[in-house]
């Protein structure tokens, strides 16, 4: 399974690259934002540096101004991947972006009518949130399993891509069920490192080894 970094942060994507395992990455408008930096600039340089998927998302509302800022996106640098939410104007505006072979990421997909549809209009992503049903009590894994068991079924080239990651136990579930990618905040990628059996461990090795030393000195 793929492990997309969702930020658009250029410091927090760089302090990860070295680890080896960041395959691409997110953004959205919110998280574009924060940075307070001319957006297509920061897009740009994400792409020089992760030379994988990196999500731009549109932010008009109407499929004619989705095409046409989708068009602008994509023309930032090949890695870019032009994000629309889903409805029925991202609907149409993915099917003519891929027309016109721009990769697509459909967005803000919480139910695995939506996946369908998006795959059937040549979707190369589909982010279905699960934290957000997560937090109104529906099982957001439950949907990853639904989509999966669907693009399987009917050879799909679609790739699930897990978004709204709250913590270790989502990536671990998507990779369990198959999920093609896993987004994640920094923070949740970090925490995937810790265990505190390892730590203990490391610990005891480290004062053993400090005994041995003193008893040979």
């Amino acid at each position: 399974m793929k492990l997309f970094v969702d930020t658009a942060n250029i410091a927090e994507i760089e302090a990860l690259l070295p680890l080896g395992i960041v395959d691409g990455v997110t953004t959205n408008p919110s998280l574009l934002a924060k940075v307070g930096v001319e957006p297509r600039g920061v897009l740009k340089r994400i792409c020089e540096l992760v030379q994988g998927p990196v999500s731009a998302e549109v932010v008009a509302t109407d499929s004619e101004g989705m095409v046409r800022e989708g068009r602008e996106l994509a023309a930032i640098d090949p890695n870019i991947v032009v994000k629309v939410p889903f409805g029925r104007p991202g609907v149409q505006a993915c099917r003519a972006l891929t027309k016109e072979g721009a990769r697509v990421n459909v967005t803000l997909v919480f139910s695995p009518s939506q996946a369908l549809l998006a795959a059937k209009v040549g979707a190369s992503f589909v982010s279905p949130f699960v934290g957000r049903l997560d937090d109104i009590a529906v099982p957001g894994m439950e949907l990853i399993s639904q989509i999966v068991e669907i693009y399987q079924n009917f050879a799909f080239s679609s790739e699930v891509l897990v978004a709204s990651v709250r913590g270790p136990m989502h990536v671990v579930e998507a990779a369990r069920i198959g999920a093609d990618i896993c987004t994640c905040p920094p923070k949740s990628i970090e925490s995937l490192f810790d265990h505190p059996l390892t730590d203990i461990g490391l610990e005891k090795f480290l004062a053993d080894w400090a005994k041995a030393q003193e008893s040979i000195d």
